[in-house]
């Protein structure tokens, strides 16, 4: 492969990446006009949100064994149809009740997105050449979360909270012509898995079967709710408990996101002098603290926003730091199941994200029910962590494999 076949790659595969993040988090600055607009409730539109999570979550379950016996072309292909079909209905969704359901639609369709784009990398790529592709397009789906809200907000400024999907609608044609006439077939036909259903549910059940593995998955899940507490939250506690127009919103969340991104970028050198499971427990007690700070400050209202939001911050740093190391470990103990592996580790942390949002909303949608839902997600984790996941049984880190996942 030519210098400019791999860029073309990367660009291709990293905007099939982004359309996951973009999906989620374009429409979070009109989430108040949503509930407005439609005459519902602030927990029913956070349920919108949950829903694309329960359909990343199920697609990648479905997506990931299909494309091992399939092929990666026709998944893809199907997932971005399904994508476009879904954000067009979106902008005529009568009711919350009719934009919820085809949220969920969205979500089944970026997950064969998220799901292929991880495949052809491994098809085409191992040792240190997959450890920097993979690599980059890791750095794509951290920077798509801080642009989709700012994205979000301009649109805003044009059209209502409708023209979001709408533009959604056209991201998702541009991808399919570009994936149709740029993304050739990766898996030969003889590389492709036999055996059917039968065979995907013994490679299920082996992983269910290994405790550490569990362990380390429910900890991804957990940190990953912590996130989308604050992801399907932030909206209502920022722009109406404090005041934030939705410009600002779409700055103070990309700030959030930046350390985020940032915690990621430090960890590779981190990695240099510590192991990743003493990395992961350090960021899951630096992250349990900073959410206990987070409901202390949320409940007495001491130091106004600026508090708030350097716990917020803190705990997002956290975040960065225990994401990539979770899944890292692992996904080193199952090399022979790496798809299946993957998709399983996927469906958990967007399933248990997706219950985080509608709990926090279950209490209203001020900032101490947020705050108590992420410092519960940590807290969760840093215990699953100590208690379940056998640390003499971790076994080492594949290398390339930990650059690639940070």
């Amino acid at each position: 492969m030519t210098n400019r076949q791999r860029v073309q790659l990367v660009l291709v595969l990293g905007a099939l990446i982004a359309i996951g993040p973009l999906t989620i988090d374009m429409y979070l600055p009109a989430l108040p006009t949503i509930t407005a607009g439609l005459r519902t409730t602030e927990t029913a539109v956070q349920l919108t949100l949950t829903g694309t999570l329960i359909g990343l979550a199920l697609g990648q379950l479905l997506v990931g064994p299909l494309s091992d016996v399939i092929g990666r072309r026709k998944p893809l292909l199907a997932g971005l149809a399904t994508h476009i079909v879904a954000s067009v209905l979106c902008v005529f969704a009568p009711n919350i009740a009719v934009l919820g359901a085809l949220r969920v639609l969205q979500g089944l369709g970026v997950a064969a997105a998220t799901v292929v784009a991880t495949a052809v990398v491994r098809d085409l790529f191992s040792g240190a050449s997959f450890a920097r592709i993979f690599s980059r397009l890791m750095l794509v789906m951290g920077l798509a979360p801080i642009l989709a809200p700012t994205l979000g907000s301009g649109l805003l400024r044009w059209t209502e909270w409708r023209g979001i999907f709408a533009a959604l609608a056209v991201l998702g044609a541009l991808l399919i012509v570009v994936a149709a006439f740029r993304l050739t077939e990766t898996l030969p036909v003889a590389r492709r898995r036999h055996g059917g259903v039968g065979a995907t549910l013994r490679d299920y059940r082996g992983l269910l079967n290994d405790r550490a593995f569990v362990g380390l998955v429910l900890v991804a899940g957990l940190a990953m709710a912590a996130l989308f507490a604050y992801v399907s939250g932030s909206s209502f506690v920022l722009q109406e408990q404090y005041g934030l127009d939705e410009q600002q919103f779409g700055l103070a969340f990309g700030a959030g996101a930046v350390g985020l991104i940032a915690a990621t970028q430090f960890n590779v050198r981190l990695l240099r002098r510590y192991t990743p499971q003493q990395i992961l427990i350090s960021a899951l007690v630096a992250g349990t603290a900073a959410g206990l700070l987070l409901v202390m400050f949320a409940a007495t209202e001491f130091g106004g926003l600026g508090t708030l939001l350097a716990c917020l911050w803190l705990v997002l740093a956290a975040a960065g730091l225990a994401l990539p190391n979770a899944p890292a470990l692992a996904m080193s103990r199952h090399s022979e199941a790496a798809g299946t592996a993957a998709a399983l580790l996927g469906a958990v942390q967007f399933g248990v994200g997706a219950l985080s949002a509608p709990l926090a909303g279950l209490f209203g949608t001020g900032s101490v029910p947020m705050a108590v839902v992420i410092a519960g997600g940590m807290a969760a984790a840093l215990l699953v962590m100590l208690l379940v996941v056998p640390r003499a049984d971790l076994g080492t880190v594949d290398a390339d494999l930990a650059v690639a996942l940070h």
